[in-house]
């Protein structure tokens, strides 16, 4: 089995009815907020988990330099963080 038969996937639409899948790498917490990690190809992307457990949406962060401040920052604590 191979390592990214693993992941969820799931589909995202963009603005413009396009669907896209991708894979879910993490799931985390910053600053009292809940982020996804996901994962196609070509492109990695944040997006805010938002509402409460068993009833969650994934939302769009609109603004592309708190999108890579997110995932700068999780990438600094993931570097950091000890290997389980």
């Amino acid at each position: 089995m191979r390592h990214d038969e693993l992941r969820d996937i799931i589909t995202i639409e963009d603005d413009q009815g396009n669907l896209k899948d991708y894979a879910v790498e993490a799931l985390f917490d910053m600053e009292d907020e809940s982020y996804a990690l996901l994962k196609a190809e070509d492109e990695t992307i944040v997006m805010k988990i938002e509402g409460e457990e068993g009833n969650q949406d994934l939302v769009g962060i609109n603004d592309p330099s708190e999108s890579e401040a997110i995932l700068d920052a999780y990438q600094i604590a993931v570097e950091h963080a000890p290997a389980e």
